[in-house]
């Protein structure tokens, strides 16, 4: 068996049968591809009987390299899964991949941008864009993070036939995993506007925001884009979109939503990745506390 056909095959695995996210699978096949060629493995067999040393060995010549915590781990629950599944493909003994525990990751806090921050971010984008078209876009994707707590690529995943956008929006997430979302008439009308703007002719099917040659839009281009308005509006390098998406939650826990609603809006598997935001919560009222409290000004 050749290294292009098992890295094929955990990649159909990973898409397929776990549907990870395409950024998941990129990197989870990139570390897989690293440890076959440094091994030189081209048998389900041979990546099987691969052990903890063996895993230990490639996670520290990629430290040496100067990945971070939080890659590192990463890249060993790639090899990890990656070994598991080599193991159930050669029939081997021992479930699962080999048993290491990566490097600790302190779980930081979303940092979210306030109100009119996000709808100032989603409005210069549109300014300084190079078209009108292009403008409309922009805006119109970074108000579906703030406006609706999409991800970026789910807010990329739209396609024509999902226009008018109504009241609700049905979207795909993490796994497959499937939620219903509210829509706001701004979000509603700044997709609609976009839309009519654009000039590319589409079939329903057709994903609906384009590059400026026509291409499906990459999350790069919105990424840049939005950079660009940060640093014009003198807002923090955290201010990202994914951190339109926490200011999407934050902002909806700070005005009353309890925790399992706002768990079904973003989408996430498990209550606790949603508790997070209630230690963002907390922090900004500490801070507003601290800046209004007499003794505290004092």
């Amino acid at each position: 068996m050749t290294r292009a056909a098992l890295l094929a095959a955990w990649h159909e695995h990973l898409a397929q049968t776990r549907r990870r996210s395409p950024h998941t699978v990129r990197a989870y096949c990139a570390a897989a591809q690293r440890l076959v060629q440094r091994l030189e493995l081209d048998s389900w067999a041979a990546v099987a009987r691969l052990d903890t040393v063996a895993l230990r060995g490639q996670l520290a010549g990629r430290r040496a390299e100067g990945l971070s915590n939080a890659s590192a781990a990463r890249e060993l629950s790639a090899l990890k899964g990656f070994v598991g599944f080599a193991r159930e493909q050669a029939g081997a003994p021992g479930a699962g991949g080999p048993r290491l525990r990566g490097p600790r990751i302190k779980k930081g806090l979303p940092r979210p941008v306030t109100p009119d921050e996000a709808v100032n971010m989603a409005d210069t984008v549109h300014a300084m864009a190079a078209e009108d078209w292009i403008g409309a876009r922009d805006r119109a994707v970074l108000l579906l993070l703030y406006g609706a707590g999409l991800r970026i690529a789910e807010a990329l995943s739209l396609r024509l036939g999902d226009l008018p956008l109504g009241e609700r929006l049905s979207v795909t997430g993490k796994g497959g995993k499937q939620r219903v979302v509210p829509i706001l008439p701004i979000v509603a009308e700044a997709v609609a506007d976009y839309a009519a703007k654009q000039p590319f002719p589409l079939d329903a099917e057709d994903r609906l925001f384009r590059g400026a040659r026509g291409g499906v839009l990459s999350q790069g281009v919105v990424q840049k884009a939005t950079a660009r308005a940060r640093i014009m509006l003198g807002l923090p390098a955290t201010a990202t979109p994914h951190a339109l998406r926490h200011s999407f939650a934050t902002h909806l826990l700070g005005a009353g939503a309890d925790l399992r609603s706002l768990q079904e809006l973003l989408g996430h598997a498990s209550l606790g990745s949603t508790q997070i935001y209630t230690r963002v919560d907390a922090a900004s009222l500490l801070a507003t506390y601290r800046d209004a409290h007499p003794r505290e000004r004092s």
